[in-house]
């Protein structure tokens, strides 16, 4: 197995130049937004070093899984995938696989390669992404040998042959250099990493043991990044990190986000800026002014409540109360015209009795979000609350699960249907999948809207294509879409 040991990096070392890699890659990925955008550079790297991308993994010389570790049901995929992948029939030599992402920060998924999927050659953790390329060639030439070749050692990584596997790893920041390549992003959005890491330590997440403390990117490296997707035809941003409403306070700049988000604003030719994930603890009313002042800022906020009960939230660690909460919602929806507002929401939290639940239900039909992202909770070893007495049954985090979703699914239904009748403004995505000569796009408030021919034309005097920003009256209005005419 080939393994990277976990460690802060600021500068380019000699893997990250390209590698010659003839052949081919696979890359599924798992997870997060940020996922997504390390499986972006990661793929860069590998092309830059020679290999092409294929969508088939049964043509493909190299295989890798990105992977989450936030939740018990993510990791299960992956090792699930893992075993259908070798099993695949396939012409030639076995490929290399590689494990990487969050779950190769895990020592006992290690361990766990190491005896179950021995097939596996390369992990690498978030942080060491850019030596994929590098890792990589030395496993293509172990396979070619017929003996064990020596370890090669050099600044945080460690190379070995089967079967004398192993891996090192460190608890720090999984920091990458700047500059890396990134593949072509398609030209209408992308993603942008404002900052590896968190603090919170929420006592059910194991995101600061993978990921590392808080980091913040330079605020002048992620405008240039910006800029240069701006200036190749992006028009809209999403920024990401474990907590952006934190970004800047490592540095000792506690409204570095407000900032950050003015001066992205003054890009020429981006539209739209769009973030995840937020905080409630660290959304300041200074970040709410700063989406209301910001033209380009979008007024969608995604604030995880993760329980509407105290008790639970103080043995979550989340640091806010219930009222402290929805005073910022309040705070929001006096001073940002017409926002959408989105959440988290945990079920089945140790100790989460039928009252802690229904707090959490009470605090949904008040709220009316527009929409929740909903979770039984997963325990996960490392973390406090994996240790915790009074853990809820499987059958009663579902009852919870599923009466949950019907009273969210009620209300975004009723806040969606409020909009049939009005205009909105798109920003056009890509052709729908389903409904020939529709496209598919978003409003600035995050909702889908499928938008059909109508009276309205695209830049060339044709449908609307990706990139433009058309208006839509809704016709429709489903839980998850709105639909209609393009007017204009």
């Amino acid at each position: 197995m080939l393994s990277v040991r976990a460690v802060k990096n600021t500068t380019h070392d000699a893997v990250t130049r390209a590698e010659m890699l003839p052949g081919t890659f696979y890359i599924e990925t798992f997870g997060c937004q940020m996922n997504e955008r390390d499986s972006e550079t990661i793929a860069a790297l590998l092309s830059r070093g020679g290999m092409t991308a294929t969508r088939d993994p049964r043509a493909a010389d190299v295989i890798l899984l990105n992977t989450c570790a936030v939740r018990e049901s993510a990791e299960s995929k992956v090792w699930s995938r893992l075993g259908k992948l070798a099993a695949m029939r396939r012409a030639g030599p076995m490929p290399v696989m590689a494990l990487v992402g969050c779950m190769a920060q895990i020592q006992e998924n290690v361990e766990r390669i190491r005896q179950r999927v021995p097939f596996v050659q390369v992990v690498a953790g978030p942080g060491s992404i850019h030596r994929i390329p590098s890792l990589v060639r030395q496993a293509r030439e172990a396979a070619c040998s017929d003996a064990a070749r020596p370890a090669t050692k050099g600044p945080g990584l460690t190379a070995v042959s089967p079967p004398r596997s192993g891996i090192s790893r460190e608890e720090s920041t999984q920091v990458l250099p700047e500059g890396l390549p990134r593949k072509d992003v398609p030209g209408v959005t992308a993603f942008v990493t404002i900052m590896y890491g968190c603090d919170n330590f929420c006592s059910y997440c194991v995101v600061p043991f993978v990921r590392g403390p808080q980091v913040s990117r330079p605020r002048e490296a992620i405008t240039q990044e910006v800029e240069s997707l701006a200036a190749l035809g992006c028009k809209e941003v999403t920024l990401l990190g474990q907590n952006v409403n934190a970004y800047g306070h490592d540095l000792g700049d506690m409204e570095g986000f407000s900032r950050l988000l003015r001066k992205l604003n003054q890009v020429p030719g981006l539209w739209r800026i769009r973030y995840l994930t937020s905080h409630p603890r660290d959304f300041t009313r200074e970040t709410v002014d700063a989406v209301r002042e910001c033209g380009k800022v979008c007024e969608h906020f995604h604030l995880p409540l993760q329980s509407g009960s105290d008790r639970i939230l103080t043995l979550m660690n989340r640091g806010y109360t219930r009222s402290e909460y929805l005073a910022l919602l309040d705070y929001i929806r006096e001073t940002v015209p017409g926002p959408s507002l989105t959440t988290d929401i945990i079920v089945g939290f140790p100790t989460e009795t039928e009252e802690d639940f229904q707090d959490t239900l009470k605090v949904l039909r008040g709220a009316r979000f527009d929409g929740a992202f909903t979770f039984v909770f997963s325990p996960r070893k490392g973390t406090a609350a994996a240790g915790m007495k009074g853990q809820v049954s499987r059958a009663e985090k579902s009852e919870r699960m599923q009466e949950l979703v019907e009273v969210q699914s009620g209300i975004t239904a009723a806040v969606n249907r409020e909009l049939v009748g009005r205009q909105v403004e798109i920003l056009v995505e890509s052709a729908d999948d389903q409904e020939p000569g529709a496209v598919r796009g978003r409003t600035r408030t995050g909702k889908l809207v499928i938008a059909q021919a109508g009276e309205g034309q695209g830049r060339q005097g044709s449908s609307p294509a990706p990139g433009d920003l058309v208006t839509v009256r809704v016709i429709e209005a489903g839980t998850w879409y709105l639909k209609g005419p393009v007017v204009r």
